[in-house]
């Protein structure tokens, strides 16, 4: 298989109030990659859902960070990458978002046709999408309770400063993976 032309990564989360959470942490990571990736600011897009939207001078990728509640994300995704398509074609989704089983900072990487682990928002991602992309998940760890509650109460709390700084860590991890899917690596 080719290497992709070039990689849509998009971050599904929250807007505010919600923005600085856990469930956020795919936004958290975003932005933190506007820093190797050399970005300009990100600026919103019509075109592409109105999202926030900045291309690489550096890299062959374009972020966008998904205006959308996490659980009814998979329309804008749906919307944006359509747009970046018909500008370059030949180019693939990487979807960023909040990993509740792996510990906090861990990258993990899957198809996105993958099953979701009860995650809503890559849940409205498989219905609008369906799938054909890649997923790159960022641990936020569990809380000790399992119960649906006590979950809703960890994503949507705000996060630490060392729960920030852990994410915004973990930023060499997902260039690594980017990067080796740039190369044709795949999923």
């Amino acid at each position: 298989m080719p290497p992709p032309t070039r990689l849509l990564v998009a971050s599904i989360g929250n807007p505010a109030p919600y923005l600085n959470t856990l469930h956020s942490a795919g936004h958290t990571v975003l932005r933190a990659l506007t820093v190797p990736l050399s970005t300009p600011p990100l600026v919103k897009s019509r075109p592409h859902a109105n999202g926030l939207l900045a291309h690489s001078p550096t890299h062959p990728i374009t972020l966008w960070h998904s205006p959308s509640m996490m659980n009814i994300s998979g329309p804008a995704v749906l919307t944006a990458f359509r747009a970046f398509q018909r500008e370059y074609p030949g180019a693939e989704l990487v979807v960023l978002h909040d990993e509740l089983e792996s510990a906090l900072g861990v990258v993990s990487v899957r198809g996105g046709e993958r099953g979701t682990k009860g995650h809503n928002g890559l849940r409205s991602l498989a219905k609008a999408v369906g799938g054909g992309y890649t997923r790159v998940g960022v641990g936020i760890g569990r809380p000790v309770a399992r119960e649906g509650g006590e979950v809703a109460r960890y994503v949507l709390r705000k996060m630490t400063g060392g729960e920030r700084e852990a994410l915004e860590g973990c930023v060499g991890g997902v260039m690594e993976e980017l990067e080796r899917l740039l190369e044709g690596g795949g999923k």
